[in-house]
């Protein structure tokens, strides 16, 4: 107990709704078989690749991330805070503090309401007004639960995992935390109980077809059907346990004990609870009840005491049967006093496993084993460390959210958009003497379920990079290794299918291609790349480019000393521009586009040399000339580095001139050379971005950059926010071969970001076109890097805050998807490429200053 207030400081930045408020309008998926789960979403908590869970803004946990690279979206209502109170005078409510009660089960529970009783009117305001009942606050990877107006303690929940930056070690922990805060503010003493129950879930996350046919989803996409062992718990036990340090439930599996605990398969191994002991405390215990009941087991004595029943009974769960388990805190607070409660929430599940017979052990295996037996050890660890982890995440956050150029919203969505390195699917293995902090690996969504697309990564891959420099070397190198590798397996390509014609059969991965992904949960990731056949990523002549910028980036913003992370990657970089460099067919310098989708716009036909993978082709020339010569002055033997890098040269200087003159219409640069198209592409000199991002020379003349820019920010942002808001009305609802959803009309005028490509007047080219009307989050986060590179920072903030407004105000918090559209849909959600406001925030806020190399 403390006689001060020690509530904790949320920051004012962090993202906030009134607990159980529903969004009166919210974005809806653009195809039916997209995945759309609504707007309840959470932070995730759980550390970098352990899996992890996500709790609303309702209070119930409904995110399950825990089988790598799958989705289970599903509220567990027995997983549940609750909480006693009882006044002086002998006062009782009890509430599990969720504000939505289940359909069926614990109907004997009483659920924290959504709105407290009317406040007293006054004679000018006849209609009373209900009051709020707490709120949720956001700020990766931190959030808290304010409890007020219901009862007459103030209680605030703060619940975090791990996770700061350059941590490679807890930042992987399968851990959550919740410091509860307790004050009397009453002149009388209030006895409150804290409750964390919670359900045996051992073995429900892994797949129960470990080999799932690969079929083809109506958008062209493959995909795979996932069926979790969702309440199969049969021989399942929870153990209670008290120790001088910790108390509270070990959850386990059939046949897991320490004396005969073997290598675990996937979804094995166990869960905890535990809670600090405290000699002004009583914690109570209770090993088995009924989740699946009306709670009445466990619910009839907290409701009356705030006590458990004693309950110390490991019988294992029959067929059909489920098991919970719960501990309590109760005590006792005098007026004006304070005290804190930690719980931990641990779940050690080892192992991930891909195809049939393939699997990885989780990289926090490194620190406490693969047994699947460690959660009690690690709950221990939890509660004896917390405070010093929860100042270490501070002490990061701090000098961000001090930066006073940086607008609130700006640092809540830019820590909140890490949200994904966890949420994402994420894959982080043990380390390994190649690997020495493991292998790292970020879907780059749940609809298109492979991992690090690097068309995608390109702009995604700024948060990764500017905070675990070596998780982003790592990912980076496991493209080095893919690119030499070959797979001539024969596919259709999936953007036929969705045309209704006949496909040609591709190649899955050819040789010196560098692949669009490293691979997919249900097969071989790292080693078997290029799983998706939407399009034939052989062809595509963005990728090449992307991985030698991706390597230059990592090694020039990392410090520029990290030779050997060059030296690994030169012969895959010569290897990828001689690839690519073979669809230059006129020999002018300059890759042409083919006239398919072959670039990251996949469903947008370029032709002839493009102003997209055109500048990209020579930023990344530039960027392996700046390569070779780091190599060739540290003395590093790199083949036959003298020659390649007089081709490098050569190229660039012919690719250079050539692209001006083909692509250049006066105001800014053609979408390409052969389609005769006047779109104005907002992405068109990325390549110029990364050029001048990492200290290389413009790839095109200075005087160019600025007129271009503001024909995107006219024609792509103004004008298309203007022409849509006048398209999308009650009046004329078609727009985009979409139809007006839930948003209301006085909502269509407002901004939602810059489109990636439309006529100078705002206009669509193709009224139905699809990937030139959508508003790309990632892209927009882009050019606001762009932008502010070039000065431009008010327009850059002006299109960030438009982007960044769309996803917290509208339903999209911890989902953000790839696109938006002006009515009201949205595709592919938990994306990856939204990460790029990093690069927004590096340019910002000076992280991305030229930096000497260094001998």
């Amino acid at each position: 107990m403390t006689n001060s207030t020690v509530f904790p400081q949320i920051p004012p930045c962090a993202w906030s709704r009134p607990l159980g408020q529903g969004w009166p309008t919210h974005y809806v998926v653009r195809y039916a078989s997209n995945l759309d789960d609504g707007p309840w979403h959470g932070v995730p908590l759980g550390g970098l690749g352990a899996g992890c869970i996500g709790r609303s803004p309702r209070g119930d946990f409904n995110l399950w991330h825990l089988d790598g690279g799958e989705h289970v979206f599903q509220t567990f209502a027995a997983c549940q805070f609750s909480v006693f109170e009882q006044t002086a005078a002998g006062a009782r409510q009890a509430y599990a503090l969720c504000t939505e009660a289940p359909q069926s089960e614990l109907s004997a529970w009483q659920w924290y309401p959504q709105e407290a009783a009317p406040k007293a009117t006054q004679v000018d305001s006849p209609t009373p007004t209900t009051q709020p009942t707490g709120a949720y606050h956001a700020l990766y990877p931190r959030s808290w639960f304010t409890y007020e107006n219901v009862l007459q303690a103030q209680l605030t929940c703060e619940q975090f995992s791990p996770i700061w930056a350059g941590n490679y070690q807890e930042a992987s922990y399968p851990v959550a935390l919740f410091e509860w805060t307790a004050h009397n503010p009453t002149d009388q003493p209030l006895t409150l109980s804290i409750l964390l129950s919670w359900q045996n879930m051992v073995g429900w996350f892994t797949n129960a077809n470990p080999s799932p046919q690969v079929q083809q989803r109506d958008d062209g996409s493959p995909f795979y059907d996932y069926v979790p062992r969702i309440g199969q718990s049969t021989g399942n036990f929870n153990r209670s346990v008290q120790r001088a340090d910790s108390v509270g439930c070990l959850m386990a599996g059939a046949g897991s004990t320490q004396a005969e605990a073997a290598l675990p398969a996937e979804g094995d191994g166990q869960w905890a609870i535990a809670t600090l002991p405290h000699p002004e405390r009583e914690v109570f215990v209770h090993s088995r009840w009924n989740p699946a009941a009306d709670g009445s087991d466990l619910w009839s004595t907290f409701e009356q005491s705030g006590a458990l029943a004693a309950c110390q009974d490991e019988t294992a769960a029959a067929e059909g049967e489920q098991i919970g388990c719960a501990i309590a805190v109760r005590f006792t607070l005098p007026p004006g006093e304070t005290c804190q409660i930690p719980f931990v929430l641990v779940w050690d599940l080892p192992v991930t496993a891909f195809a049939a017979g393939i699997s990885a052990y989780r990289r926090y295996t490194d620190f406490w084993g693969q047994s699947g037996q460690n959660a009690w050890a690690i709950a221990q660890s939890a509660l004896q460390h917390y405070k010093t982890w929860q100042q270490q995440i501070i002490d990061w956050q701090q000098p961000i959210l001090e930066q006073a150029n940086l607008p609130n919203w700006f640092k809540m969505a830019l820590l909140n958009e890490l949200y994904d390195l966890a949420s994402g699917g994420t894959l982080w293995t043990a380390a390994t003497a190649a690997d020495p902090v493991g292998q790292f690996a970020v879907l780059e969504c749940f609809d298109y379920r492979w991992y690090e697309s690097l068309d995608v990564r390109l702009y995604g891959g700024f948060g990764v990079l500017m905070l675990w420099p070596e998780l982003e070397k790592a990912i980076v190198r496991a493209f080095a290794r893919a690119i030499p590798t070959a797979d001539e397996t024969p596919r259709i390509v999936g953007y036929y299918y969705t045309l209704g014609v006949e496909s040609p059969l591709a190649k899955r991965k050819v040789k010196g291609a560098t692949p669009h992904d490293l691979g997919a949960p249900n097969e071989h990731p790292f080693v078997a790349t290029n799983y998706t056949s939407y399009q034939d990523c052989n062809q595509w002549k963005d990728l090449s480019s992307d991985f030698v910028l991706q390597v230059y980036r990592a090694f020039k913003l990392s410090g520029a000393s990290d030779t050997d992370f060059l030296v690994d990657c030169w012969p895959a970089i010569a290897e990828t521009l001689k690839y690519l460099k073979q669809f230059d067919t006129d020999g002018d310098g300059l890759p042409e586009n083919g006239g398919a989708p072959d670039q990251t716009f996949d469903d947008w036909q370029l032709k002839g040399v493009s102003a997209y993978c055109g500048g990209l082709w020579l930023a990344a020339l530039e960027a392996a000339i700046a390569i070779g010569e780091h190599l060739s002055t540290h003395h590093r033997d790199a083949g036959n580095l003298p020659i390649l890098l007089a081709q490098y040269r050569r190229w660039l200087t012919q690719g250079r001139s050539v692209y001006h003159q083909k692509l250049w219409n006066g105001q800014h640069y053609r979408l390409d050379s052969e389609s005769g198209s006047e779109v104005v592409m907002a992405d068109q000199l990325c390549g110029q971005f990364f050029a001048r991002l990492l200290g290389l020379p413009d790839i095109v003349s200075a005087e160019f950059i600025p007129p271009t820019l503001e024909a995107i920010y006219t024609a792509c942002f103004v004008r298309f926010n203007q022409y849509a808001a006048k398209q999308a009305t009650p009046q004329n609802q078609k727009f985009a071969g979409a139809q007006i959803g839930n948003f209301s009309a006085a909502r269509l005028g407002i901004k939602i970001g810059a489109a990636n490509g439309v006529l100078p007047d705002g206009s669509p080219e193709d009224p139905d076109g699809t990937h030139q009307l959508e508003v790309w989050t990632g892209i927009n986060f882009g050019l606001a890097a762009f932008l502010a590179q070039m000065g431009m920072t008010d327009r850059a903030l002006e299109i960030t805050e438009a982007i960044v407004r769309q996803i917290y105000e509208q339903g999209l918090q911890f989902r953000t998807p790839e696109a938006i559209t002006t009515v009201g849909t949205f595709r592919a959600c938990h994306y990856l490429r939204p990460m790029a406001i990093w690069g927004v925030y590096g340019i910002l806020s000076g992280c991305f200053m030229p930096q000497a190399e260094s001998d």
